[in-house]
């Protein structure tokens, strides 16, 4: 019986330990997904301020001489 509490005292003391590694992981996820939504709103605003700020439109191009 002895033998088997310490057998689960060690399962729980690694699972303790995985536990805190995954935690560990997901929160410097989060810390980098938070960092990734940043860029990817800068990257929107600075395409919408090029297209805005542009003022031409491709479509009223005219076509290529080789047209």
């Amino acid at each position: 019986m002895e033998t088997r509490i310490e057998e689960l005292e060690i399962r729980v003391a690694f699972q303790d330990d995985l536990l805190t590694s995954l935690n560990e992981q997901v929160h410097a996820l989060h810390g980098e997904i938070a960092r990734l939504r940043g860029e990817l709103l800068a990257l929107r605003e600075r395409v919408d301020g090029l297209k805005s700020g542009s003022g031409h439109d491709p479509a009223m191009e005219p076509p290529p001489p080789h047209y």
